[in-house]
């Protein structure tokens, strides 16, 4: 079942297009990546998705209601974003901040209720944060902060996580364990995730399908076997790879070709 139609969507900022004929379905229960380099409309697509832009061309139903025309309250019950170099320099504690992502679904002038502290509980629980409910987030790891941020998104009970670039800064070991839990609440919970990221071989690891923007349009669409070949990389990126496959999983692996 299509959660999400993106249909001939198109965007430009003071005239320029940054996104024009883009179209694509997200699948409930998908894990999508979305891939390409600086300037590719990235960032812009997940805005739109998520209603906070308006679309110059085209349209983003959200089960069949165009997402820019809905209330603000109402979409962030049904999709919440984890943005990118979110500014973490204050000094809330954790489960504050998690309990934020309620807001949502409380009324104007209500307090959270047990329901909303249950919620709260559930997804520090599934994110490893409960241990850090009372630390400041301005106090807390990359990694430590990245989960937290996540929690908050999971409070608002989305039926879509939007990503920008969630490993971002992160060293490896972090990256992993993010993307293990996003892994993990996908399988498990039947969470739809669409990530925009740069890391072309962890994206083949762990997405079920790939997206591949190149100048505001899409130069490919499907599953990492299928699109992640060394012509595709090369066009997009401008750079020498080798594109073989990994001898454990299968998946595609990208190489720079060194000096080529």
């Amino acid at each position: 079942m299509n959660l999400m139609e993106i249909e001939d969507l198109g965007f430009a900022y003071d005239g320029t297009w940054v996104l024009r004929g883009v179209t694509f379905r997200v699948a409930q229960g998908e894990f999508m990546g979305i891939l390409g380099p600086n300037g590719a409309g990235k960032s812009t697509l997940l805005r739109l998705m998520d209603g906070l832009l308006t679309p110059r061309e085209g349209r983003v139903l959200l089960e069949g209601r165009p997402v820019h025309t809905m209330k603000r309250r109402e979409v962030a019950q049904h999709i919440a974003v984890v943005p990118q170099g979110q500014a973490v320099d204050f000094a809330f504690r954790v489960a504050e901040i998690v309990l934020m992502g309620r807001s949502p679904h409380l009324k104007t002038w209500s307090f959270e209720g047990e329901k909303d502290l249950a919620v709260v509980r559930r997804v520090m629980e599934q994110t490893d944060t409960l241990a850090l409910a009372e630390r400041t987030l301005d106090r807390l790891s990359g990694g430590e902060r990245q989960r937290v941020l996540i929690a908050r998104a999971l409070a608002q009970e989305p039926r879509i996580l939007l990503l920008d670039e969630p490993t971002a800064y992160l060293d490896i070991r972090h990256q992993v364990e993010i993307l293990n839990l996003l892994k993990k609440l996908n399988n498990i919970n039947g969470l739809t995730v669409v990530a925009v990221t740069h890391d072309i071989n962890l994206a083949s690891l762990y997405c079920d399908r790939i997206v591949i923007l190149d100048r505001g349009g899409i130069r490919a669409d499907g599953r990492p076997g299928e699109i992640l070949t060394t012509q595709n990389i090369e066009a997009v990126y401008g750079v020498a790879v080798t594109a073989s496959r990994h001898e454990t999983t299968g998946r595609p692996v990208v190489t720079p070709r060194v000096g080529a």
